[in-house]
């Protein structure tokens, strides 16, 4: 990956829908040049999808909220893990290190949803505990660095 395709995808990121011409006057390429170099990408595997960014309050989930959840010691990681992809209300979902072995992400409508996804998570086979820490107000979500960050650029 080189200095014009990281110019493409923090491109892309701020505008998903930009066209090709668009995109090409961004980084001083022709649009078919531009069109050849996001199917790449795309077929590398670097961009993995196009989305709406949908606000969850306007859906009426305005709660979120961090489950840890602790396993029992003879729990299998990936039946947990697909135990809890079942659970509507897990969004996100990271195997860590530290005191949890997980943390899910769940958004609710409210503290009744939010009990109700509690239980679902401690429900799930292999889950011997959880902690749950509540979101008052979101900063930011969903950012992603420039691609030039991770090379220290």
């Amino acid at each position: 990956m080189d200095t014009t395709d990281r110019q493409l995808l923090d491109a892309l990121r701020s505008n998903a829908r930009a066209t090709y011409a668009e995109l090409a006057r961004v980084v001083g390429l022709s649009a078919p040049a531009v069109h050849e170099r996001v199917s790449k990408l795309e077929s590398n595997g670097v961009i993995t999808g196009y989305h709406a960014a949908v606000a969850p309050e306007s859906l009426g989930y305005s709660m979120s909220a961090l489950i840890g959840v602790n396993m029992s010691d003879n729990a299998n990681v990936d039946a947990i893990a697909s135990a809890l992809s079942d659970v509507v209300q897990v969004e996100d979902l990271w195997l860590v290190a530290g005191d949890e072995s997980y943390i899910a992400k769940v958004r609710v409508a409210d503290i009744g949803g939010l009990g109700v996804a509690m239980r679902a998570v401690n429900d799930v086979p292999g889950v011997r505990s959880t902690k749950t820490t509540v979101v008052i107000e979101t900063k930011f979500e969903g950012r992603v660095q420039s691609a030039d960050t991770a090379n220290g650029q």
